[in-house]
């Protein structure tokens, strides 16, 4: 645990409502990739030490490369969002070292189905302790709200957001790596 160091006892029950196949390019050598495992999920956290319980909406992904992520990028702008009809929005910018930066802009529901969606303009968010830059998508008449910020470090933000996504009001998840 953090900040004093103990031991967690519990189990975190992840329950997907599809699983997809489909594996993503972040960058255009393909280098480094990204599968949406299970992006319309429901979590169930239980908890014996420290005593807590939480339930809620849930994702689950995965990435990997073939060289060193400083290597590859010198940053990218990520988020997930929870729509209110259950399914999940996730925006994916990068910017890869000697290429174009590249966009993903997708739309997951819980019957399994993905398509491409456009992305809504970046909008910046208030820098972090660290000045990590951050750039949030949303409605380009909604700027995003910034919630919290869940980790600051000297290269990674991690945040939580109230944005604006094809005119539907959104929890999101951020994240920014420079």
């Amino acid at each position: 645990g953090v900040p004093v160091p103990r031991r967690l006892s519990g189990t975190v029950r992840l329950t997907p409502s599809a699983v997809f196949g489909d594996v993503h390019a972040l960058e255009a050598s393909g280098r480094h990739r990204w599968w949406p495992v299970a992006p319309c999920s429901s979590v169930e956290v239980e908890l014996e030490r420290p005593r807590l319980h939480w339930a809620g909406h849930g994702y689950h992904d995965s990435n990997w490369g073939d060289e060193p992520l400083e290597r590859g990028f010198s940053g990218w702008h990520w988020s997930r969002s929870w729509l209110p009809d259950g399914s999940t929005a996730v925006l994916y910018d990068t910017a890869p070292r000697g290429q174009r930066p590249t966009n993903l802009a997708l739309r997951f529901d819980p019957a399994g189905h993905c398509v491409p969606i456009d992305a809504p303009p970046r909008q910046a968010l208030p820098p972090t302790v660290w000045r990590v830059p951050r750039l949030a998508r949303s409605d380009a008449d909604s700027p995003p709200l910034l919630r919290e910020t869940l980790e600051d470090a000297p290269f990674y933000a991690r945040s939580l957001l109230t944005t604006r996504l094809a005119g539907a009001a959104a929890q999101t998840f951020h994240e920014s790596l420079s």
